[in-house]
């Protein structure tokens, strides 16, 4: 993880050309298409466009940053067959405060990781970490 971390510190932010022009681009990436965009003919001193050297190596692509992968959970029962030595959960979306405090809840159990817990205690650790 301390190589990938170290990579990505290294990688350009990829962000819209003339995003500093004008406040309502935003920096979300787009592909720049004008004729005469210099950014697109890959001038130097323009911005970098995202291409395939940019790639992390496929092992760790899409990992936490903690180093586990994620796995998205809608209820209980889903916990059982996550390994907490390799995945990380995520509570869904979709799943309401009562069932989401179950899942939080039986994931300390089984000393599953949660990204996102639900709950007053799990609220309040995360409150923690985050310092606020």
């Amino acid at each position: 993880m301390k190589k990938i971390r170290e990579r990505k510190r290294c990688m350009p932010k990829f962000r819209r050309q003339e995003w500093f022009r004008f406040a309502r681009l935003g920096e979300k990436w787009r592909k720049p298409r004008g004729l005469d965009s210099k950014m697109r003919l890959g001038k130097s001193g323009k911005p970098a466009m995202p291409s395939v050297g940019y790639k992390l190596s496929r092992g760790v692509r899409g990992l936490h940053p903690s180093g586990l992968v994620e796995v998205i959970v809608g209820n209980v029962k889903e916990l059982e067959g996550v390994d907490p030595a390799k995945q990380a959960v995520r509570i869904s979306a979709s799943v309401g405060a009562k069932k989401g405090e179950q899942i939080t809840k039986r994931a300390q159990e089984l000393k599953i990781k949660v990204l996102n817990p639900r709950g007053a205690k799990g609220e309040a650790e995360h409150a923690e970490k985050i310092g606020g």
